[in-house]
C-alpha cells in the first residue's frame, strides 16, 4: 500500500499544485472524484487490466465515458496515466488530492469509534474538544464497534486516542507480560 501511495503522491502534489494556482481546486476536487468512480466501475477496471486493451483505446475510451466532466488539464492527466499504465493508483490520487485539500483548508478528519452509539450531542461536543486540541476544523466520521466492550477510540490523523476497555485491557496485558 505504501508503495501505490508513494507513486500517486506526486501526481496528486501535480494537480494540487495546478488547482491552488488557477483557483480551481473545487473543480479538481470535482474531476478527480468523477474519473475515480469511472475508473471504479467493475467493466472499467476489468478494461483497464485487460493487457490485450492498448494505450490508446484505454485512453480515447475513458475519455469518451468521462466526457466533459474532465477540463483539458484532467484530460492531460488521464492521458500522463494511461501513457505510463498508472490508471489503477488513480483512487489513491484522489486520495491523496483531497487530503492535501483538507490540510489547507484547516479541516482534519476524525474517526471516532465508540462502543455503543453516541449521541447528537456527544459527538457534537467531541468534536469542539478535537477542534481546541488540534487547532483546525474536525470532520468526524462516527461508527459503533461493539468490540470496544465500552469507551471510545479516536483517530485524527496519525493520532489515536483510545479510551476504551478494549485498548486498557491490552495495555494491562501488555504491561503484565513485561
Amino acid at each position: 500500500m505504501a508503495e501505490i501511495s508513494t507513486i500517486a503522491r506526486p501526481y496528486a502534489v501535480a494537480a494540487y499544485t495546478l488547482g491552488k494556482e488557477t483557483k480551481a481546486l473545487a473543480k479538481w476536487s470535482e474531476m478527480l472524484g468523477f474519473a475515480t468512480a469511472v475508473a471504479n466501475d467493475a467493466q472499467m477496471q476489468a478494461y483497464i487490466q485487460d493487457p490485450k486493451v492498448i494505450a490508446s483505446d484505454l485512453q480515447n475510451t475513458f475519455l469518451k465515458v468521462c466526457g466533459d466532466k474532465l477540463n483539458e488539464q484532467g484530460q492531460n492527466l488521464i492521458k500522463v496515466l494511461v501513457e505510463y499504465n498508472r490508471m489503477t493508483i488513480l483512487p489513491a490520487i484522489t486520495s491523496a488530492f483531497e487530503a492535501l485539500k483538507a490540510q489547507d483548508e484547516g479541516v482534519l478528519d476524525a474517526q471516532i469509534i465508540a462502543a455503543s452509539k453516541p449521541s447528537a450531542a456527544e459527538v457534537k461536543d467531541l468534536v469542539k474538544r478535537l477542534e481546541v486540541k488540534f487547532g483546525k476544523k474536525i470532520e468526524a466520521n462516527v461508527s459503533v464497534d461493539a468490540e470496544l466492550i465500552g469507551g471510545i477510540k479516536i483517530i485524527v490523523g496519525d493520532t489515536v486516542i483510545d479510551a476504551s476497555v478494549k485498548g486498557q485491557l491490552q495495555n494491562l496485558a501488555y504491561t503484565l507480560s513485561a
